[in-house]
């Protein structure tokens, strides 16, 4: 027979006990019976409770994409999964976020939200070797059992019994793990004695429950009502923007209004600075179009909402200015590098960015930087 894990991961960059609301949902009592699911996996098939019958165990963790602690867990649940498969143990995981009700600033600590085709991306890359079950629409399996943060643990046993609920350990970076709470309760129900501890604390990110449409669209609001500028920058200005003194690190792209690619790609560069500006990051955007085309480049800006810092040529002595930036590069556009807070360059392309690779590398450069 088999023990079941069942994982879902929810959704917050900012890590915290969860706070109480208004929309704060109850978490099963213990000995409550397992709430049933029929649930979407990212493998394309549906899963649900009956499909673990014969588990000698059901262990419930609800998780997400983009909250930090999760992520932190990742390599741990898939450990668990491997470790506990030849005991009896089945792995699941319940992705619970409503993907509308979380916010750009939300994600910083990831290069990807909480939609059902994320997940796909996300179990692909980091090879999860359990279900992964998506709940962000209608919520309601991820209700019936009540996490309050992710990833959120719950272990039920052969009779589908809550035994123990809470944190999968005491610590999100393992070298500081000192209690091993799930392990520990798993354990106990295989040999079908007590698990020492029933119940701990959660500290991660808060479930973003469905409903949250309308504090999302007054943040939006806010950000569309941020100004626009556009400044001109000469040679110097230019050189001072590759040395980079800013203490963050710096995305810079190269742009035209008469550059079709540009035009394109512009508002992934928006999202980009809504998703991690509020870290040790910016974006400048830098335009060649003709320092008399300022008007209609500012217009487009505007459009655009990029309220980050714009710049435009200040002169049409375009060798030397963009010289002064990067003398290797042939003056392609677009052009786009993001530099570290020493001045060294860690991504460059030129020609169309890859969104998702570009955040990748935002997010493996902040994260190696200050993970939190």
């Amino acid at each position: 027979m088999k023990l079941l894990v069942l994982t879902a991961f929810a959704v917050s960059w900012l890590c915290a006990v969860p706070s109480s609301s208004a929309q704060e949902i109850p978490t099963l009592a213990l000995g409550a019976a397992a709430p049933a699911f029929d649930l979407p996996g990212v493998d394309g098939r549906n899963w649900k409770l009956d499909d673990f019958a014969s588990a000698k165990a059901l262990v419930v963790v609800f998780t997400c994409n983009h909250c930090p602690t999760a992520q932190y867990y990742e390599e741990r649940l898939k450990q668990f999964a491997a470790d506990y498969r030849g005991k009896g143990v089945a792995f699941v995981a319940i992705m619970p976020n409503d993907p509308e009700s979380v916010r750009l600033d939300e994600l910083g600590w990831s290069d990807m939200g909480d939609s059902f085709e994320d997940m796909k991306i996300r179990a692909r890359d980091r090879g999860f070797n359990f279900p992964y079950l998506y709940d962000g629409d209608a919520e309601e399996v991820s209700r019936a059992y009540g996490p309050s943060a992710t990833p959120h643990v719950f272990v039920f046993d052969a009779a589908r019994k809550l035994r123990y609920v809470g944190a999968v350990d005491d610590a999100e970076r393992l070298e500081r793990v000192t209690k091993h709470y799930l392990r520990d309760a798993v354990d106990a129900v295989l040999a079908g004695a007590e698990p020492p501890v029933t119940r701990t604390k959660v500290v991660g990110c808060s479930v973003k429950w469905g409903g949250k449409a309308d504090s999302v669209r007054r943040y939006m609001e806010k950000l569309a009502a941020e100004p626009v500028s556009l400044t001109p920058a000469d040679a110097p200005a230019l050189a001072a923007l590759r040395r980079n003194d800013s203490g963050k690190f710096r995305l810079v792209t190269f742009w035209a209004t008469w550059c079709a690619p540009c035009l394109a790609e512009f508002h992934e560069f928006v999202t980009i600075n809504r998703m991690y500006r509020h870290r040790d990051f910016e974006l400048v955007t830098v335009s060649v179009n003709e320092p008399d085309e300022q008007e209609s480049v500012l217009a487009f800006l505007k459009k655009q909402q990029a309220s980050n810092r714009n710049l435009i040529l200040a002169s049409r002595d375009r060798e030397t200015q963009l010289n002064a930036f990067e003398p290797e590069w042939s003056g392609a556009v677009p052009y786009t590098v993001l530099v570290n807070p020493e001045g060294k360059l860690v991504h460059s392309e030129v020609g169309s960015i890859d969104p998702l690779e570009l955040k990748r590398a935002i997010v493996k450069a902040l994260n190696e930087r200050k993970p939190w």
